[in-house]
């Protein structure tokens, strides 16, 4: 053989490409008919009639968002016809399915998929032709699906078929009233996680009963839910029974996706696997149960924080995993604006008064906490937590655990601190009057008192302690500061780009003091999981209180009348420092949106 012949040739390396056939030259007449619409060509080859194609032409006017060949189909007319045509038109392969023959769809990759993905996002493994994985799905548009399908079953390359939406139906059906998952191919998933991949610290078995939760498949399939949650970077884990399903999602970036669809029946041992990692009665099924895990979890010590509830359908555990990387961060990382952090970090070094954090849960309260009293100097002041729970140890700090059933309440727990010599305090969260007044004494006594609220805004904190009961110029003179905050989702950095902004967005922005036409958003790549976002960021609105605050609030204001001074007197709202972030492209104004409110 020649030299020449050796070499490769070019054409061979893309041999296994995908080019669509050119269906629309097939048959006469056909490539007239490419140019016109789906609606005249079904009209043309008799599948409908004028008067149909008027009713759906006008309803699709008055619908945004549906397409002719929708509008037709939900009418009556054969969805088979009119996807072919819609295939035809697309110059994409047509074909139609027999849910009773085996052999026409990918089983064994439907069920890694899951049946309920495959109905809600309308897609099927149909076979493998050579290298490639031929994947139908029922609409022409659906380029984001396919790479997200060849992701997840890690295949190199994917052919595109349209098929009806039917076919599509009457298989998942099928195969989730043969409950869903019999021959779900556990082993192929789990041959690279092993059993020791998740170190539990300190297991004890609940019970001699407990043999199908301790068995090999059980326990790997439980390991790869927490490593895969931990790759993903998930902060809780959520496995939730249905009827003939059983879906495990993961929030990520506070959004829940869903990720797995094992099987049904491995629910049982796959709860109860999970209560004897926490040390919980496997076979109390009828009362709420909470527990704690610790473990080693590809090289990383986390603590898993686990909830089982019983529901109609089975117990739903939700595990919330508390990975200390997640507060090692400083104040620095956490989206301060300049002149904000620059407060806060001189307001956590006062000697004395109270300084509180507000917002819904899940917010970031605790890890701007952590943030704060790790900038301070450990060795030289004495620091106090109380907490329920503690979620996080900290090294060189006194954390104190509350417990209700026992009596030891927060406001016992701060007590016994004050006894204790302390510089700093933190409150895990002030939730009633005793609690607050304990800390506004020990704040008016020389002590720096950190603690949270669950408050929407700044203000409403202020008016929440005098309507918990304690006196109005009490919490004028101990309340130094007040910081509420949101977590947003953040632009991906290896897909945003610059958009132009509508008129309507440009003339919103334009009326929270951000003068710009142009905006950053993520386009949705493979390291953001096609959404756009990855990792989030604080907004802040930061309340100082000065002496015509405190003035003010000697009156005891309501809420709207103490807002509006507030404003009055400079402070930042978390939408407008949200809409600071959109102009400076960290984030976008539908997260901003999505997690504010108006409030001039």
């Amino acid at each position: 053989m020649s030299k020449s012949e050796k070499k490769a040739n070019p054409s061979d390396a893309l041999s296994s490409l995908y080019t669509p056939e050119d269906v629309a030259s097939t048959g006469s007449g056909s490539g007239a008919d490419a140019g016109l619409d789906i609606g005249q060509q079904l009209l043309k080859k008799g599948v409908i009639k004028s008067d149909q194609l008027n009713a759906a032409a006008r309803v699709v006017k008055q619908t945004p968002g549906k397409t002719i060949s929708q509008v037709l189909v939900e009418t009556g007319v054969d969805e088979a016809a009119v996807q072919e045509v819609v295939a035809e038109s697309n110059r994409l392969p047509f074909e139609r399915i027999d849910a009773d023959d085996p052999n026409s769809f990918e089983l064994k990759l439907l069920n890694r998929l899951g049946p309920e993905y495959c109905k809600d996002n309308l897609v099927i493994p149909l076979r493998h032709e050579g290298s490639r994985l031929l994947v139908g799905t029922a609409s022409p548009d659906d380029v984001f699906l396919l790479d997200e399908i060849k992701r997840r079953l890690g295949v190199k390359s994917i052919k595109h078929v349209l098929v009806t939406t039917g076919d599509i139906l009457s298989i998942v059906e099928t195969l989730t009233e043969a409950d869903g998952g019999e021959d779900y191919d556990i082993d192929e998933i789990l041959s690279d996680v092993d059993e020791d991949d998740v170190e539990v610290v300190k297991e004890e078995e609940a019970d001699a009963d407990a043999e199908e939760a301790a068995s090999s498949p059980v326990v790997r399939f439980v390991n790869h839910i927490i490593q895969t949650a931990l790759k993903e970077g998930a902060s809780d884990i959520h496995i939730e029974p249905d009827e003939k399903v059983l879906r495990v999602r993961f929030r990520i970036d506070g959004i829940l996706f869903d990720v797995m669809n094992p099987p049904k029946r491995m629910f049982a041992a796959i709860t109860s696997r999970i209560k004897i990692m926490a040390n919980l009665d496997i076979a109390e099924r009828r009362l709420p149960q909470d527990g704690r895990i610790r473990a080693t979890v590809l090289g990383r010590k986390i603590d898993l924080r686990v909830s089982t509830v019983p529901t109609p359908k089975g117990e739903k555990t939700v595990l919330r995993i508390l990975d200390t990387r997640s507060i090692n961060v400083s104040l620095d990382e956490l989206g301060f604006a300049p002149d904000i952090l620059t407060i806060w970090k001189n307001q956590v070094s006062q000697p004395h008064g109270i300084v509180l954090v507000t917002g819904p849960t899940g917010s970031g309260k605790t890890t701007t906490l952590y943030a704060s009293i790790k900038q301070l100097d450990i060795r030289k002041l004495n620091i106090s937590t109380v907490e329920d729970p503690v979620e996080y140890n900290l090294g060189g700090i006194t954390q104190i655990q509350a417990h209700e059933k026992i009596g030891m309440t927060f406001a016992v727990a701060l007590r016994a601190l004050l006894r204790q010599d302390p510089d700093v305090i933190m409150l895990g969260e002030i939730r009633d009057m005793e609690t607050a007044t304990i800390a506004i004494q020990a704040a008016l006594t020389g002590h720096l008192v950190l603690s949270t609220l669950h408050t929407n805004d700044a203000p409403s904190s202020i008016t929440r302690l005098i309507n918990i009961g304690v006196e109005a110029f009490l919490v004028g003179a101990a309340v130094n500061s007040v910081l509420a905050q949101r977590l947003v989702r953040r632009n991906c950095e290896h897909c945003k780009t610059e958009f132009k902004c509508t008129p309507e967005v440009e003339e919103f922005l334009t009326m929270h003091g951000v003068a710009t036409s142009k905006v950053m958003k993520g386009e949705g790549c493979q390291r953001c999981r096609e959404t756009g976002y990855s990792g989030r960021v604080g907004l802040y609105e930061m309340l100082l209180l000065d002496d015509q605050l405190r003035d003010a609030i000697a009156r005891s204001p309501n809420v709207t009348e103490f807002r509006r001074v507030c404003i009055e007197r400079g402070m930042v709202t978390l939408r407008e420092d949200g809409f600071i972030k959109v102009a400076q492209g960290r984030t976008t104004v539908e997260e901003i949106l999505r997690v504010t409110e108006a409030t001039i």
